[in-house]
């Protein structure tokens, strides 16, 4: 009786932790960056509805092909002042464009970490020109894990996800990125980042370098063979030649700030695989 009983508590078990995550897998399809670029290009509006939260006055769009229905969020935002008058200051030479969004995608392609940025594309939605990205599934963001006080289940792989966030936050100069409603926590824990209409600065030096404690070996080694027309012929349909450049300085600024590191504290206390 006693091993019965066993064994329906193994069952329950079961049922209870591996269910679930089980359910959830198969309620969210995967499907190939091929499938969702298609999709996003081509795929008729089923649904469109504007998102009350953000400023940016954004949608949510349902796309389908017949086959493959999703999310995508759509923003057209395209806004530049000489000077504009902010909750953190003034800034000159301000911009909050979609055409960001589509650039950061791009450069995330090109230093390998485009797991942790939407797909995004340029399409005409709404009547309007802008960025058209997946539609990422999350279950909370980081302001509210963090407002609730959550722990990660596994401290050590959301801590480099971290680390790739802050060094990709400084190369793309992200005045918004800190705003913990732009990343995003997946159901398995991993982090995207979404919303990057006011990045690309076209300053030379880097925001916050303090941040800059850890780096991803083969982020670092991506970022050192970062090469300025490589980057041009993928991002200056949406960056200007001042903003590329910015980009290129701030990646000289990163190498140099992790190889001093590396020089005083050894590779095994900054670098991680």
């Amino acid at each position: 009786m006693r091993t019965h009983r066993g064994f329906r508590a193994f069952q329950l078990a079961f049922i209870l932790i591996i269910l679930p995550t089980f359910c959830r897998a198969q309620e969210q399809p995967q499907f190939t960056v091929e499938q969702q670029r298609e999709l996003l290009l081509n795929g008729k509006i089923a649904k469109s509805k504007q998102l009350e939260v953000g400023v940016t006055r954004s949608y949510k769009l349902t796309l389908s092909d017949g086959a493959i229905t999703h999310d995508a969020h759509f923003q057209s935002i395209n806004e530049r002042q000489g000077f504009k008058q902010l909750d953190r200051g003034g800034e000159m030479n301000f911009v909050d464009s979609y055409l960001y969004n589509i650039a950061a995608y791009e450069l995330a392609k090109l230093i390998g970490i485009d797991d942790m940025v939407p797909v995004t594309v340029q399409r005409k939605c709404e009547g309007k020109t802008g960025a058209l990205a997946w539609w990422v599934t999350s279950q909370m963001t980081e302001g509210q894990r963090r407002e609730k006080k959550i722990s990660p289940p596994d401290l050590q792989s959301y801590n480099k996800a971290m680390h790739k966030i802050v060094v990709f936050t400084e190369l793309i100069y992200d005045t918004d990125r800190y705003n913990p409603g732009n990343i995003l926590i997946g159901n398995n824990w991993e982090l995207y980042m979404i919303d990057f209409t006011r990045a690309f600065r076209q300053h030379h030096d880097l925001k916050n370098p303090g941040n800059l404690v850890r780096c991803s070996r083969p982020l670092l080694e991506k970022l050192r063979g970062l090469d300025s027309e490589v980057v041009t012929a993928s991002l200056g349909k949406y960056l200007n030649k001042k903003e590329v450049e910015g980009v290129m300085k701030r990646r000289d600024k990163i190498v140099a700030h992790f190889d001093k590191l590396i020089a005083e504290k050894g590779e095994a206390a900054i670098l991680y695989e």
